[in-house]
């Protein structure tokens, strides 16, 4: 079985503050840097990372950090079979960090904005029964939900990361296998502030499995079978940039190599807890080689 991450991947340019801006007002960072990200790029990684046979479907401009996108796509062993480049410039996002390591982000998806590969038909000959699809928030509605039917039609199964929320709402959640989201998403999603009821609501509008990731205070899963928690691991964050990428690609990599659902989640925020120490986005998922130590503790 193999995932197959349909998204975005773009060049994050992250300024690292003493505390966050307030409207109208110029900070200077204490530093910042440059690296590669996108939620797509991001979960894709850590699915291939956990030794899981990753694809990944995205769209880049014919440019230097389309280049640098498919360079690191090579290094990871993922390859670029995949990898449409368009007319646009690379998709790019700003990174805002304070010293708890919350962040604020603004992104240009231009490329993401434009890619359908499910509307080309390009997923109908590549996508197997059994695989895992995954996607997030960053492709239009239209292009997301057509993804989904396909995967299904193909008798796949849908992974769903609903960030980031957009104008356009969120695609049928009868068609989710997998709904992976925070307590924010799902408080917008549903309108519930108290996760029970907002777990509640996505399992009526269909979701087959929700997890609900709550930052320091763990994750909880929920299905027939009812709600488990899956304990925090207690870490000093710094940067908590691309922790739910990684929580989420990593359960799609465990969940393709026959992982059962609670005991990929427990692997998964362990992997999460890792990145949240750590600065950047894709570069503070853990290594293949820690990623393996992670998961021998499941």
């Amino acid at each position: 079985m193999a995932v197959h991450v349909v998204g975005n991947a773009d060049v994050d340019l992250t300024f690292v503050l003493d505390r966050f801006p307030a409207p109208g007002e110029t900070l200077n960072a204490r530093h910042g840097f440059v690296g590669l990200g996108g939620k797509g790029l991001n979960q894709a990684v850590a699915a291939a990372r956990t030794g899981a046979s990753t694809v990944f479907w995205t769209a880049v401009g014919r440019d230097a950090d389309g280049d640098l996108i498919a360079a690191q796509l090579d290094v990871e062993g993922i390859g670029t079979a995949r990898l449409a480049r368009l007319d646009l410039p690379t998709d790019r996002s700003a990174i805002l960090v304070d010293p708890a390591g919350e962040n604020l982000i603004a992104s240009m998806v231009e490329c993401a904005r434009r890619f359908d590969p499910a509307g080309a038909g390009l997923l109908d000959d590549a996508v197997g029964s059994g695989d895992i699809v995954v996607l997030q928030g960053n492709l239009t509605l239209g292009a997301t939900t057509g993804t989904m039917r396909a995967a299904r039609a193909a008798g796949a199964r849908v992974l769903f990361n609903p960030s980031p929320l957009g104008a356009e709402g969120v695609p049928p959640l009868d068609l989710v296998d997998i709904l992976v989201l925070n307590r924010v998403e799902a408080r917008v999603i549903t309108g519930e502030s108290d996760p029970d009821r907002a777990l509640a609501a996505l399992m009526a509008r269909g979701a087959g499995r929700v997890l609900l990731t709550l930052g320091a205070d763990g994750a909880v899963v929920a299905d027939d079978a009812g709600q488990r928690v899956i304990a925090a691991v207690p870490v000093e964050a710094t940067d908590t940039t691309g922790a739910g990428d990684v929580f989420a690609g990593v359960l799609a990599g465990l969940i393709a190599m026959g992982w059962p659902l609670d005991r990929a989640a427990a692997g998964a925020n362990r992997a999460a807890a890792v990145s949240v120490t750590r600065p950047g986005a894709l570069a503070s998922c853990p290594s293949r080689a820690e990623m393996a130590a992670l998961l021998v503790e499941g």
